[in-house]
């Protein structure tokens, strides 16, 4: 580990938030494909378990901001706690209710539940980190660089792990397993408090959350956009695998597009840079948009391993600024609940992405679907121009130049 990170970690308490934010972390991207592969095996039908999950994701996108938002107001303790034993609980349920063949609409009621309670959780550990490094402002975009690398880590690993558990040991292993790691992570989270942003409650007079920020207004269509271009990429790129007659290698595929991000996450977090955060946001949408085109070009799964290497490259550089000029722009007060929208629009978007490109995939193949990441990034980089004047300010007035 190069030494900006090393010295990262020698914050005081920031290894044991680390530690248990990732461990808490690791059901994002398990919970989704645990709950198909459940609801699949008890029903017989990959149309109901993608109902169930759309579900899940459609309550998560209402429930995790609002979770963030009491956080600011009353501590991050106060409402992890409460929070993730209803979020067991939930998923307690539908395992339950799969298990024992009750009615479908149960299933449904469940995870509506299990979403309404699922965290943001990589929001949490950036607050903190916001919080740690208060008086060290510049080391902020290393830490939300490794943290972007953490996040990595566990969309590459989440899913292998998942799978396995479901398909060799128990189809609820799976979601047993994520929900499990959840709860110790959440708890475990709970207990450093040390370093756990003060809360603050609102201000009296002001109305609204943190969409009432106008450059949150901005950027939370293009963070959808961007969660569209990773979904799409995703579904793609399986389909680009079969398609050549290599399914088993989808998994190496995104991998490497995978890869390609983490490293230049940990290249960006290294580097001490002198360009403000809404230009070099605006620069990685416009580079993110670029890198989009060679996946559409190409017709050899040995030579898309190291195309989509490259175009992963350009995620880590445009989504870290995006967080930092999140965490710049929102007032204190509300910075998780700004941090976990990004977050949560990110998630919409993959929804949206992975579907878009599977309808497109099967009318018209893999190779039209990478069109969608294509577009999808183009208009984001188009709404970061047109909105950059806000980002920029704030959406505040700028003083007048005398």
């Amino acid at each position: 580990m190069s030494s900006p990170y090393r010295e990262l970690l020698t914050v005081p308490g920031a290894r044991p938030f680390v530690l248990a934010g990732s461990v808490g972390r690791m059901s994002m991207s398990m919970v989704g494909i645990g709950v198909v592969l459940l609801v699949s095996a008890v029903t017989g039908s990959y149309g109901i378990a993608g109902a169930v999950a759309a579900t899940l994701s459609l309550t998560y996108a209402v429930g995790s901001p609002l979770s963030a938002r009491y956080a600011d107001r009353h501590g991050q303790r106060r409402v992890l706690v409460p929070v993730v034993l209803a979020n067991t609980v939930s998923f307690a349920a539908l395992i339950m209710c799969a298990e024992f063949g009750l009615p479908l609409w149960t299933l449904f009621a469940a995870a509506a539940m299990a979403g309404l309670t699922q965290l943001s959780l990589g929001a949490w550990v950036r607050a903190r980190w916001s919080y740690a490094l208060r008086d060290s402002p510049a080391r902020l975009h290393t830490a939300f660089s490794f943290e972007s690398v953490v996040d990595e880590a566990v969309f590459v690993s989440g899913p292998i792990i998942v799978t396995v558990l479901c398909t060799g040991v128990h189809p609820a292993a799976g979601l047993v397993a994520a929900t499990a790691l959840t709860l110790v992570g959440c708890l475990a989270l709970a207990a450093q408090r040390g370093t756990e942003p003060p809360p603050v409650p609102p201000v009296p007079g002001t109305r609204g959350g943190v969409l009432s920020t106008p450059a949150v207004r901005v950027m939370t269509p293009v963070f959808l956009l961007l969660g569209m271009v990773f979904g799409a990429i995703d579904v793609s790129a399986v389909a680009f695998a079969d398609e050549e007659g290599h399914k088993a290698l989808a998994g190496v595929l995104l991998g490497c597009y995978a890869l390609g991000s983490g490293a230049a996450a940990l290249w960006y977090g290294a580097r001490h840079w002198h360009a403000p955060l809404d230009r070099r946001f605006l620069v990685g949408l416009g580079v993110l948009a670029a890198a989009m085109v060679p996946p559409t070009l190409v017709g050899n799964l040995w030579l898309m391993m190291a195309v989509v290497f490259f175009s992963g490259l350009a995620i880590s550089p445009t989504i870290i600024p995006g967080y930092g000029l999140v965490e710049r722009l929102v007032p204190p007060r509300q910075l998780t609940e700004g941090l976990a929208l990004m977050s949560t629009s990110v998630s919409i978007g993959v929804a949206a992405g992975s579907s878009t490109a599977g309808r497109i995939i099967d009318a018209h193949g893999s190779q039209a679907a990478f069109l969608v990441p294509l577009a999808a990034a183009l208009v984001a980089a188009a709404l970061g121009v047109a909105g950059a004047r806000v980002m920029s300010s704030g959406g505040r007035p700028r003083p007048q130049q005398t």
